[in-house]
């Protein structure tokens, strides 16, 4: 039987995958794989080189930073073993055509793959969790948004998730009890959008004219400004955060939210700027 230690800086799923598909050209071959996760000092090489050396081992390796990539080289020789490096010759020959260096940091591809698979599940909780719909998970937002009707919250909710944060929003109207989900989310991750009452009866009457929904009631100024008052009322009351977003943009407004979301120095503060 055949050892083959597959070595890699980050998770070996790449290395996994060529060597399966080189594998399959010798169905009736009989081989024992050794995954060395996560290898990324000189040190942690010629720990796993001399288990190879043990094992009588082949190396299959994906070791993109320099140091590594080198002692690799270095501790394989001394020591007789053999090593396929199986990504250096193509970041050789891709700094030569593209005339820049690897930045040889391990699991940038895992890492870009994760950021798109949350980005993608992000979206789909924003859309899941508009207007107050599928509160049963609410727990799960990172980011709640309340506010009266046409404040900006569907748009910001959905700008927050594709920068990949789980966001939800709840409206809030005087005559109708805000949900228990709501009220169980911790103060600090919902936010309340303020606009000033004169843009917002702009926008409500423009939304009755275009969806022929009459002016009383919803697009008068003396019931929206009870609805204000009731918005700002509640969100001092459970010390929720405000955020004006009267004459702002959605990202104006994502970025206030996302600055106030983040904890400082987090690496999703960094990812963010």
């Amino acid at each position: 039987m055949l050892n083959v230690f597959l070595v890699s800086g980050s998770t070996t799923k790449r290395a996994g995958e060529m060597a399966n598909a080189a594998l399959a050209q010798f169905p009736n071959s009989s081989v024992n794989i050794i995954r060395c996760k996560k290898i990324r000092t000189a040190n942690q090489v010629r720990a796993v080189v001399e288990e190879a050396r043990v094992a009588n081992a082949l190396i299959l390796h994906t070791l993109v930073a320099e140091d590594t990539r080198r002692a690799m080289s270095s501790a394989t020789h001394a020591h007789g073993v053999d090593a396929v490096d199986l990504l250096g010759p193509v970041l050789d020959q891709l700094a030569s055509h593209l005339k820049l260096t690897a930045v040889g940091k391990p699991g940038l591809l895992a890492q870009t793959e994760e950021a798109r698979s949350r980005k993608i599940e992000a979206v789909e909780f924003a859309f899941r969790h508009d207007d107050g719909q599928n509160m049963d998970d609410l727990n799960r937002a990172e980011v709640v948004l309340v506010g009266v009707s046409r404040s900006m919250k569907t748009p910001t909710s959905l700008y927050l998730a594709y920068r990949g944060w789980f966001a939800a929003n709840v409206p809030m109207v005087p005559q109708i009890s805000l949900p228990a989900p709501l009220l169980a989310v911790p103060f600090n991750r919902v936010f309340y959008l303020h606009m000033a009452a004169d843009r917002l009866l702009e926008l409500r009457r423009a939304r009755a004219e275009r969806d022929g929904i009459p002016l009383e009631g919803y697009a008068s100024i003396d019931a929206l400004r009870d609805e204000l008052r009731f918005a700002e009322r509640t969100s001092l009351e459970r010390r929720w955060r405000k955020i004006n977003v009267t004459g702002k943009s959605v990202e104006e407004v994502s970025r206030e939210i996302i600055l106030l979301a983040t904890p400082a120095g987090s690496a999703k503060e960094e990812s963010e700027s």
